[in-house]
């Protein structure tokens, strides 16, 4: 069977509809290809933040803010690296003067969007934003999609609550606030039982206003469709040949085809190959995260880059972990007072307060010297009575199979739990009286742990007389080991400033486009804030729609 379109998307994660409803505002005709059952990728599972600078929120608010800043703040995090051809000046200069207008393009197609109101930068370098470029959806009424309400892909937060109110939760036994918070959470969940509504936040919500508007739009959708080739002409890509119920069909693009459909978290083989010590089961990406249009895209001459690179996320492996689509990560428990990360020779090796990225990251660093995948959280019992752990609620009672699988160790001395996780007593115990020390000094001197904004954020508010130092001293004690898991790898086909797919000399494979995860990041090995992969992702497909249709306006 044969079909035509004027573009084409491969995959429905963050970027694709974005680019579909500017190909459609210009009245071009777009069919958007999704391997699974169900659209929204990635993206819909997650928290769907966007990091944009200079964006229209924060010049409302009076938050000052520029391309220059942003720019200087991307030069001071990510330098310059020959090995990162993903993250060129070029391409970062491209990210913070295109990334406001798709902001502004959203808008004015209906997307309710708005500022999260404190969520800093992640790294304390020259340009950062204290107050934060993070964008999220407004709450979403995913009843508004009718039919395809069914085909929208899960969330990970079952309630009608924005992330900043989420994010105040753990507190609820020690706040005030935080009990009003869940008061208007609750109230508004029985407001839209009454009225027939289901409103959903995070990327649920985002990807599920995207694709309500994309079909408002008049683009085209189809699930269960897999691209298996992408068609040459000429040199140049002119479509694709999918399949679709066991029947194959070949679609021409008319004016390009554009790659969304993921990155290789999910892939083992390519794991193995590209990011060694990591596995696909530690993953909370998607199923379809399985790479095939990167390697489909190399295996038409495209050059790949940063494939080494992923967006990681410490996870433990608590009981029942392989059925959970997002598995329980630990960025937002290790960075609470009372608790430390050590190797298998019991050292600290890092800064527990820094991002998910940066913490799993290091730990794969450290573990070409030290064994340190698996590492181990440890902390005591005025940690456990405070705070979340693993997502159960904060108290000395947990789920029994943690202690009856080794999940989780006890011990009335460090001697006896180092002796449980096969760490050396003595190493250990120096480790702690160390951290010890530099909590009554209230300065970490080997990590500087609690001196960036993004660590007292990240930290405990309650806290005094700092948010993420607390000692370790109030026995029994506790250790949970921690894997390397991540929400996404970060390298995959390399693209210029217009967001086009290059080769290895640098020249341009005409009619083919990349974003997302299926792309070399513009962020090269980091993440530089909350929303550093989806902010990306949408704003190289509205940059992809825009060249699409300055070729053809050229070409006509």
């Amino acid at each position: 069977m044969e079909e035509t379109f004027d573009f084409v998307v491969v995959g429905s994660g963050g970027g694709s509809m974005c680019a579909a409803l500017r190909l459609r505002a210009a009245g071009k005709r777009v069919l958007i290809l999704e391997k699974t059952a169900l659209l929204g990728g990635t993206t819909a599972a997650s928290g769907g933040v966007m990091w944009i600078p200079n964006n229209r929120y924060m010049r409302a608010e009076g938050i000052v803010d520029s391309s220059e800043q942003a720019l200087a703040y991307l030069d001071a995090v990510l330098g310059e690296a020959a090995d990162m051809p993903g993250a060129s000046r070029e391409r970062r200069r491209a990210y913070v003067e295109q990334a406001p207008q798709m902001l502004d393009f959203l808008v004015a197609q209906g997307i309710r969007l708005r500022r999260i109101p404190s969520w800093p930068d992640y790294y304390d370098a020259a340009g950062a934003s204290v107050p934060g470029r993070a964008v999220v959806s407004e709450l979403f009424d995913i009843k508004q999609l009718g039919e395809w309400m069914d085909k929208l892909r899960p969330g990970f937060l079952p309630l009608p609550a924005n992330l900043d109110e989420a994010m105040q939760l753990p507190l609820i036994k020690r706040s005030f606030a935080a009990k009003k918070t869940l008061a208007r959470i609750l109230g508004r969940a029985l407001a839209d039982r009454l009225r027939g509504r289901r409103r959903v936040t995070a990327g649920q919500a985002l990807q599920g206003q995207m694709l309500h508007a994309a079909l408002k739009a008049g683009t085209e959708i189809r699930v269960g469709c897999a691209v298996r080739e992408l068609l040459l002409e000429k040199g140049g890509v002119s479509g694709v040949l999918c399949e679709q119920d066991g029947q194959l069909r070949r679609i021409t693009a008319r004016l390009g085809v554009l790659i969304n459909a993921g990155g290789f978290a999910r892939n083992q083989r390519m794991l193995d190959r590209y990011i060694p010590g990591t596995r696909a089961d530690w993953s909370s990406a998607i199923e379809g995260d399985t790479g095939e249009m990167i390697e489909e895209g190399l295996r038409i001459g495209a050059a790949g880059a940063q494939l080494g690179e992923r967006i990681g996320m410490q996870i433990a492996l608590t009981p029942g972990w392989q059925k959970l689509a997002v598995k329980p990560g630990m960025q937002n428990d290790i960075n609470k007072p009372h608790a430390i990360v050590v190797d298998q020779s019991a050292q600290r090796y890092a800064n527990e307060a820094s991002p998910h990225p940066e913490f799993s990251r290091q730990m794969l660093l450290r573990n070409r010297s030290v064994p340190a995948n698996p590492s181990w959280m440890i902390f005591d019992s005025q940690y456990l009575r405070t705070y979340m752990l693993a997502g159960t609620l904060p108290g000395a009672r947990k789920p029994q199979p943690w202690f009856e699988q080794n999940v989780l160790r006890k011990a009335d001395s460090l001697a006896a739990l180092a002796g449980q996780c096969g760490l050396d007593a003595q190493a250990l115990a120096a480790t702690v009286q160390r951290f010890n020390g530099f909590v009554r000094q209230g300065r970490d001197a080997d990590f500087g742990r609690g001196n960036a904004p993004y660590d007292r954020w990240a930290g405990d508010p309650l806290h005094q007389p700092s948010n993420t130092l607390g000692a370790l001293e109030q026995a029994p004690f506790y250790a949970l080991q921690l894997v390397p898991g991540d929400v996404g790898t970060y390298g995959g086909l390399l693209t210029d400033a217009s967001a086009r797919v290059l080769r290895p000399d640098g020249s341009v494979i005409a009619g083919l486009y990349a974003t997302g995860t299926s792309s070399a990041s513009v962020m090269g090995a980091c993440e530089v804030g909350p929303g550093g992969s989806i902010g990306p992702a949408f704003t190289w497909g509205y940059i992809a729609a825009q060249d699409a249709l300055r070729s053809a306006a050229a070409n006509d």
